[in-house]
């Protein structure tokens, strides 16, 4: 789901920053859900008329080199990939995002608690009450297979008005 959202992140960018035509996209680099991530972004930037700046990243040390070519790249906001390396690292990107005055949006609430902007994205709450639904119908007999697949329906919309206040943005209603 997190490449088919790639759009309304994108949209919601343009709504923080009706000027920005430059957005970087920092993601994991080398797996297949990258790939995917990237070439839906590229689609959905390409149609609004959004140049992407991606910086591929593979370890935390990697992040302020990443920062440095956004900035030589003259991003004007940040779209950041949920990988196990960007949540393990959540507060530091968030660090690097306002020390380049980059406005960043995710697709996990945890980074907006972490200082970042803005994140858009399946409800976790929601998540796992409909995971623990699967777990008792099979606990009870049910067969995996038989049971449909589910995308999610609730979503959340967060942002960090303090984080909005240090980099001079207003949040329009």
């Amino acid at each position: 789901l997190s490449t088919e959202l790639a759009g309304k992140r994108l949209q919601l960018v343009r709504e923080l920053v009706p000027k920005a035509i430059r957005v970087a996209v920092l993601a994991l680099r080398g797996t297949s859900a990258t790939k995917l991530f990237v070439e839906e972004m590229r689609g959905r930037a390409q149609q609004m008329g959004i140049q992407l700046v991606v910086q591929e990243v593979t370890e935390a040390g990697d992040l302020p080199g990443a920062f440095a070519a956004m900035q030589r790249d003259r991003a004007q906001a940040l779209v950041v990939q949920a990988s196990p390396l960007t949540g393990e690292n959540a507060k530091r990107i968030a660090e690097l995002a306002a020390q380049h005055r980059l406005p960043d949006m995710y697709e996990l609430r945890s980074f907006v608690d972490a200082g970042g902007l803005v994140s858009y994205g399946p409800s976790l709450p929601e998540i796992s009450r409909r995971a623990a639904f699967y777990v008792d119908r099979i606990l009870k007999g049910a067969r995996p297979a038989d049971l449909p697949i589910e995308q999610p329906t609730k979503f959340e919309f967060v942002i960090n008005l303090k984080t909005a206040k240090a980099l001079g943005l207003r949040i329009p209603q």
